[in-house]
């Protein structure tokens, strides 16, 4: 088949679309090859590869070993906070799932029981997931040293019969004790996990708590390495948890088959991926990035994947990324737009990339947050590679638009994070669930049903689901995104539905605003949030993070944003509230909390999240705020000093 695939692959009924996904489906090793395409489910869903039986850890592990690439790297930690590299190959990585999983076997862990990690980026978390799906177990990542009542919600969802996490984990200022956390969190919830088994690192010493924990390394030590179990396709791998800064914290639930066939097929057609190349997801496996771009997808596709536990900055420097890509070889990057921004930001002249022939890197992938285009641009000025947007949800498990760089197809165009890749097939819908005209911009969704690899459901939560995604326009699964579309497929991402913002009637996208304050040479970082507003509904207010060598007289950056916002998009953007922070708040993944902005601009005040990287922050900018003394519906048009 030539040329770029329609996405009428999720068409039963459809003998290309059935060919494109069985033959996707036949690059694996299968206990029993599927028969059966897919299966409608009660929700508006689809259940793929209903028949087949297939085990997720053998093809992204033994399948290798047995093929005679044992001895090629697979697993490659590094640690910036300890100093520690540590190489496994598929043979070696293959010892010690196999044994990981022997252990949770002892320890009562079977097909379809749920087992919650809780762990820092140490390689025992990622055998321990690998373990799971050997043995049929579901496994719920939750990042280590989320806050013990987020554990707790968790714990209490997924009822795991174990808890498997570490002594703590390493920032670059501290270190996070994590099993007074789990004891806290065990206390707050009902449902009582019957082991709590904890991995020493030498770095942090264990805190006694009133709880029975069971040595990681011992138990390790009696259990006996244990084989792969066929599982059905459909069978449950895991339940991975969204952060829960909109409410109830929904467990989204992915599938062994279906998940297994689109991310070997993203990782040679989206990343271009062979066997033998080195790849780096520059994420955590908390998050579903960590899952499908650390764990998962890089093995099914016989490449080496880096495990680093790490910062972009500060560990010890912005040329952190470079030196990892570097050291081992990484060819393809991915990693989020923030990261970029903050070694930008900190080495605005690319000093510590280096000279371009000694960085192996051959493309980088962003996706996360929006990728505003001076980003973009110094980064392929630096690194000298093609710099390329995608854009998916924790729900989807893999990109929904992106070039494809394993066809050739690196067709980029500015402002838009690509067009759809092949089982996806996009709409923008008005309010009425109409259809809008090309370049109209309206709530972004997905045709049903979503390709493999997407979510199957929520975890004990059916009504969620329909209520989430797909009650709202029939037939679709909304993404809660709006945007637009181009004449020739590009997708431009404006940003959350919230993020549409009404001033004096008219509807303005934020994502806009945003790109055109970061056009100012001198911000490296900005959000824009619509706040309540008297007179004309709402305003928009920027929160902009300056560049470490800017140090402009007070007030001038303001003014020079205002008249920049107004010239670009027209007075009706209104924007007269710019306020310079030293960060902006974030989760751990690097997603800008946007929400929290909004409510600190509208109360002076916010409850801080689990989610936050750095509280600190929003205390800084709570002050900052409410030193303007002056309500967000003031009428005044003049911008005052509001620098940091």
């Amino acid at each position: 088949m030539t040329g770029r695939f329609s996405g009428a692959g999720c068409d039963t009924d459809d003998d290309v679309g059935h060919r494109f996904w069985m033959d996707a489906a036949a690059a694996l090793e299968w206990d029993r090859a599927p028969e059966c395409l897919s299966r409608p489910l009660p929700s508006g869903l689809n259940a793929w590869f209903p028949d087949g039986l297939i085990n997720i850890c053998r093809n992204a592990v033994d399948r290798h070993v047995a093929a005679g690439r044992g001895g090629d790297p697979a697993l490659i930690y590094d640690s910036a906070m300890t100093g520690q590299v540590a190489k496994y190959s598929f043979a070696q990585l293959q010892a010690a799932v196999a044994r990981t999983a022997g252990m949770l076997h002892n320890l009562g862990i079977g097909k379809g029981d749920r087992v919650i990690i809780y762990m820092p980026m140490i390689p025992q978390a990622v055998f321990a997931m690998l373990a799971c799906a050997r043995i049929g177990a579901v496994h719920s990542v939750v990042f280590g040293g989320f806050a013990p009542r987020e554990l707790a919600t968790r714990i209490d969802d997924a009822q795991p019969r174990i808890v498997l996490t570490a002594s703590g984990g390493i920032e670059p200022s501290r270190l996070v004790p994590y099993l007074p956390l789990v004891a806290e969190a065990i206390a707050l919830a009902a449902h009582k996990p019957a082991h709590i088994l904890s991995y020493q690192r030498a770095e942090v010493p264990a805190d006694r708590v009133a709880l029975p924990v069971t040595d990681w390394e011992e138990a390790l030590g009696m259990a006996e390495p244990i084989d792969c179990i066929p599982c059905a396709s459909t069978d449950p791998l895991y339940i991975l948890y969204t952060s829960g800064t909109t409410g109830k914290p929904k467990g989204v639930v992915r599938d062994h088959g279906g998940h297994a066939t689109a991310l070997l097929w993203a990782m040679r057609n989206i990343m271009g991926a062979q066997p033998g190349s080195v790849y780096w997801a520059a994420s955590d496996i908390g998050w579903v990035v960590g899952h499908s771009f650390i764990v998962y997808g890089p093995l099914l596709a016989g490449c080496a994947t880096i495990l680093y536990e790490g910062k972009p900055v500060g560990t010890p420097d912005a040329g952190a990324f470079w030196r990892v890509a570097r050291e081992h070889g990484v060819e393809i990057l991915f990693t989020a737009p923030t990261a970029i921004r903050a070694i930008k930001r900190d080495d605005p002249d690319g000093s510590l990339v280096g000279k371009g022939d000694t960085l192996p890197l051959k493309r980088l992938f962003l996706a996360g947050e929006r990728a505003d285009q001076p980003t973009i641009d110094w980064a392929r000025e630096k690194l000298g590679v093609p710099v390329l947007d995608n854009w998916w949800q924790t729900e989807l498990g893999w990109p929904a638009l992106s070039p494809l760089a394993g066809r050739d197809d690196l067709e980029v165009r500015e402002g838009c994070a690509g067009r759809p890749v092949p089982g996806y097939r996009f709409a923008i819908l008005g309010p009425d669930g109409a259809p809008v005209p090309p370049g109209a911009v309206g709530d972004i969704a997905i045709r049903l049903p979503l390709p493999p690899g997407t979510l199957t459901g929520l975890w004990n939560n059916e009504a969620g689901l329909t209520q989430s995604y797909l009650e709202r326009f029939p037939g679709y699964y909304v993404t809660g995104d709006s945007g637009q579309i181009d004449e020739d497929g590009f997708l431009s991402i404006h940003g959350r539905i919230d993020d549409i913002i009404n001033v004096a009637g008219h509807r303005l996208s934020t994502g806009s605003m945003e790109a055109a304050v970061l056009a100012h040479g001198a911000v490296a970082e900005c959000a824009v949030v619509g706040v309540a507003d008297a007179l004309k509904g709402q305003l928009p207010w920027a929160f902009v993070v300056l560049e470490k060598a800017v140090s402009p007289e007070p007030g001038m950056v303001e003014r020079e944003i205002v008249r920049l916002v107004r010239d670009m998009i027209g007075p009706v953007a209104a924007l007269r509230d710019v306020i310079t922070v030293p960060a902006l708040p974030k989760t751990r993944s690097g997603k800008i909390l946007r929400r929290l902005l909004r409510e600190i601009a509208e109360r002076g005040r916010a409850d801080i999240p689990a989610t936050v990287e750095s509280p600190h922050v929003i205390e800084q900018i709570m002050q900052r705020v409410k030193a303007l003394q002056r309500p967000a519906s003031s009428s005044a048009s003049d911008v005052s000093d509001r620098s940091s």
